[in-house]
């Protein structure tokens, strides 16, 4: 119930912010190139809104514990562990939190490569060996070096920017269409029109899906070989294996499921935003 509240609240707040910008920037969503901004103030909004409150939403939504003070000896080297990479990776010490989960799994996010936060699953802390676990930790923190988070955002606010003009601009030439051929000239009428540009918003999402997966994919391949140079191939290697062996993942949001070590299974891999675990081995394996 919390999450859907958050996630009512923060597409209220990207509504809020974007029609303000457009009463104060006079847009004019009539002509093609007010449509053009309408669709870019809506399509990077929500995308770098969304990033700018990602750690706040993440803590929120999964119930991190971020450790300020290791009380045992374990969070005591999760956060030397990640201190080291950070440290190795030129970026400044990410948050550290621990979140209760039976799956194993891992994220990080954050607006920065400067202000990031990388969770655990406590079913990963039960479930692999330090070893297997320092691996995940070094693909988490490659994310963050890699600045991920931002480009993905970047990726995000182009395809979202396309999906909103591109399916008013459809939306208007069939509105015209059936204008022309309707003897009263009044076209689609306002609930069939928001009707189709629905729809359409649904079939160009799809596609615009297939292309943030498949830029997400290739992040993932960098992620491990980053993961590699931290921490070793063969810990890497290792934890993907035990990955392997494990449950598919589910309990994650989309927004923290798509930097986590393991994502999503599904029948189509052109929607999926993690290469299947067997390409991941190989991949390290023969690079």
């Amino acid at each position: 119930m919390k999450r859907i509240f958050l996630l009512i609240a923060t597409n209220f707040a990207i509504l809020l912010v974007a029609s303000i910008v457009m009463s104060i920037l006079g847009v004019n969503t009539s002509t093609m190139g007010g449509l053009l901004v309408f669709a870019a103030i809506f399509g990077f909004g929500g995308a770098f809104i969304s990033l700018a409150i990602s750690k706040w939403m993440a803590k929120k939504t999964m119930g991190c514990e971020v450790i300020t003070q290791p009380r045992d000896s374990m969070e005591r080297w999760l956060v030397e562990t990640v201190a080291r990479q950070a440290e190795k990776s030129g970026i400044k010490m990410p948050e550290v939190a621990i979140y209760q989960s039976p799956e194993m799994n891992a994220f990080a996010t954050g607006p920065s490569k400067n202000n990031a936060l990388v969770a655990v699953s406590s079913g990963l802390l039960y479930g692999m060996t330090q070893d297997e676990i320092e691996g995940v930790l070094a693909h988490e923190v490659s994310h963050v070096a890699n600045g991920d988070m931002v480009t993905l955002t970047l990726i995000q606010g182009v395809v979202n920017t396309f999906v909103i003009f591109a399916a008013r601009v459809v939306a208007g030439i069939i509105n015209n269409f059936v204008s022309s051929n309707d003897e009263e000239g009044q076209g689609l009428g306002m609930f069939a029109y928001m009707a189709v540009v629905f729809v359409l918003d649904m079939l160009f999402g799809i596609l615009a899906s297939i292309i943030v997966a498949y830029f997400s994919r290739i992040r993932e391949f960098k992620a491990d070989e980053g993961a590699a140079r931290l921490a070793g191939k063969n810990k890497m290697i290792a934890a993907l294996e035990r990955l392997r062996q494990g449950p598919e993942s589910g309990a994650m949001p989309a927004q923290m499921s798509a930097f986590g070590i393991n994502g999503k299974r599904s029948m189509a891999e052109l929607l999926m935003s993690h290469p299947p675990l067997e390409k991941r081995i190989a991949a390290l394996k023969n690079s």
